[in-house]
């Protein structure tokens, strides 16, 4: 996984299709519905800060943990 200043920790459920993100913030989130090749481009991109903004956040459906 690549490093962030904003992101700590990606999970990805292939079977559920769930990408879980962990802020620095210590706010948690499970986005729903994540194909699995958003989840591997987003858990190997050079800034995942940008690709979350860019590709996740306001395109999937989420809920805080």
């Amino acid at each position: 996984m690549s490093s962030s200043s904003a992101i700590t920790r990606v999970l990805y459920d292939a079977s559920k299709r769930t990408l879980a993100v962990t802020f620095t913030s210590g706010k948690k989130y499970i986005y729903e519905d994540v194909p699995p090749d958003v989840a591997t481009e987003f858990q190997t991109a050079p800034s995942q800060g940008a690709y979350f903004n860019w590709r996740i956040r306001d395109q999937y459906t989420y809920r805080e943990l």
